[in-house]
């Protein structure tokens, strides 16, 4: 009975609820980026490259060999490395959005803690910490006098 005590506490206090949101927000997300390469960054680039698909680029590491006269067919054993450039390309694309999102949330927080910007209001305990600051200070002014 304590983990179902535990569980509701955890879908209760809103992690649950946050990374639900996250997971969703996440997937989202990664249609996009993933639609903005293949559809976007990738056609140019290809052109750049005079038609190079990065997709098809592979290493053969055997052959494939058709089926004739009731001898089996052999498979292509390749390793598909333009595969691996486009998840590359995927990954710096995804890495600077979440960079410049993060410095943009970071100035917004940056701005609430500022405890002389009037337009935002400053939380208590940051209020407080730059209060006990001060008095740090000008404790230590006090003391470098005598």
């Amino acid at each position: 009975m304590k983990i179902f005590q535990e569980f509701k506490e955890f879908a209760v206090k809103g992690n649950m609820i946050d990374m639900a949101v996250g997971i969703i927000i996440g997937t989202a997300f990664n249609r996009v980026v993933d639609v903005l390469v293949k559809q976007v960054i990738m056609p140019p680039l290809t052109m750049m490259t005079e038609g190079v698909k990065f997709s098809e680029k592979k290493y053969v590491l055997r052959e494939s060999v058709p089926e004739i006269d009731g001898t089996a067919a052999v498979e292509e054993v390749a390793i598909g490395y333009g595969t691996l450039i486009e998840v590359m390309i995927d990954f710096l694309i995804i890495g600077f959005t979440v960079f410049i999102v993060v410095k943009f949330m970071n100035r917004f927080k940056k701005k609430s803690e500022d405890p002389k910007n009037k337009t935002v209001a400053t939380p208590k305990d940051i209020e407080l910490l730059t209060n006990l600051n001060e008095l740090m200070q000008e404790q230590n002014e006090l003391l470098r006098k005598k």
